[in-house]
């Protein structure tokens, strides 16, 4: 086993988890900051330690003797109802994870900030990790959160002490244990017959996470600092990536097409629904808005340093969706 420590806080998550079980593949040696315990874990070697990055003590007590912290623990919210707490989780849990760091000596630290932090470009434009972009334009607690976490991440790397930001695209895969990926959740309805409608506007862009996993890795063997990696698929419209979904799913594409005209009326319908399924919600005003920004972004840089190769989307919606199905 190598010896050297990788501390992962958010491992209960679907990106936390599908890091783990990277890590254990490759008999890295594991420890695990949680909030309470998973029965996912019981197939995987790794040491845990139970606590909240909200409490500098939990962290210190987690990062020592770590070589290397991924800090994937973060608080999604499309409602807009968890402010505060968003605030809270996202940005100063991650300011007491960078101070812990510090204070415990670690040298390297990988953050899994978002897309979403970056302020979408106009049009098609072809966004990239290196240009400036005016904060100002960003919509919503989560996104201006995870802006202001990422720079102060970034503020805090020196010579002694390593950072890279992940800005993951929207995620699927499998591996959604506590089921609070609302796109598993989109991905199971349809694979069920239960999401028959498809859209005459709006894009999106996915990664696998176990290609984000992969990524995340290889950013933290990296001699670069203050390293920031768009880690992304190639952007699609909403009603070509339901018609790779309805392939991937053996099913076939939805002949209902809504218009955003129209859009309005159905969401009341779509959270009542997931409401009495107990799923996070698929469809909300703000997601809508999401999709109608650009998300054209380059994962060029990402190819280049980290040899980054994401798998098909075929591929990936074919395996969440079994795994969904199966789990």
């Amino acid at each position: 086993m190598n010896e050297n420590l990788n501390v992962i806080t958010g491992g209960r998550g679907h990106v936390g988890f599908a890091l783990v079980k990277e890590l254990a593949n490759r008999g890295e040696n594991i420890r695990l900051l949680l909030r309470s315990d998973s029965p996912a874990f019981n197939e995987i070697k790794c040491e845990k330690i139970f606590g909240d990055i909200c409490n500098p003590e939990d962290l210190e007590k987690a990062f020592e003797g770590a070589t290397t912290v991924y800090h994937v623990a973060g608080l999604i919210d499309i409602t807009g109802t968890k402010d505060d707490k968003v605030w809270e989780v996202n940005y100063e849990g991650t300011k007491n994870v960078v101070e812990a760091c510090k204070k415990m000596g670690v040298k390297n630290l990988v953050y899994v900030s978002s897309i979403d932090a970056i302020p979408a470009g106009v049009g098609t434009e072809l966004i990239t990790e290196d240009k400036e972009y005016n904060p100002d334009n960003l919509i919503g607690a989560y996104a201006k959160s995870k802006y202001a976490a990422t720079n102060y991440v970034l503020e805090n790397a020196d010579d002694n002490f390593k950072v890279s930001i992940i800005y993951p695209s929207t995620c699927i895969g499998p591996y959604d244990y506590n089921g609070t990926s609302s796109m598993c959740t989109a991905v199971k309805f349809f694979a069920k017959g239960l999401f028959p409608i498809t859209f005459d506007f709006g894009s999106c862009n996915f990664i696998d996470i176990r290609d984000l996993a992969v990524a995340m890795i290889s950013a933290a063997k990296s001699n670069i600092n203050k390293s920031k990696y768009f880690i992304c698929g190639d952007a699609i419209s909403l009603d070509d990536f339901i018609g790779v979904l309805a392939k991937a799913c053996d099913r076939k594409k939805p002949k209902i097409i809504i218009k955003k005209s129209f859009v309005n009326d159905i969401i009341p319908l779509c959270e009542k629904f997931c409401e009495l399924a107990k799923k996070p919600p698929i469809i909300t005003e703000f997601s809508i808005g999401k999709l109608c920004e650009n998300f054209n972004f380059s994962n060029n840089k990402a190819k280049t340093e980290l040899g980054f190769n994401p798998r098909p989307l075929e591929i990936s919606l074919k395996d969440t969706a079994e795994w969904l199905l199966n789990n």
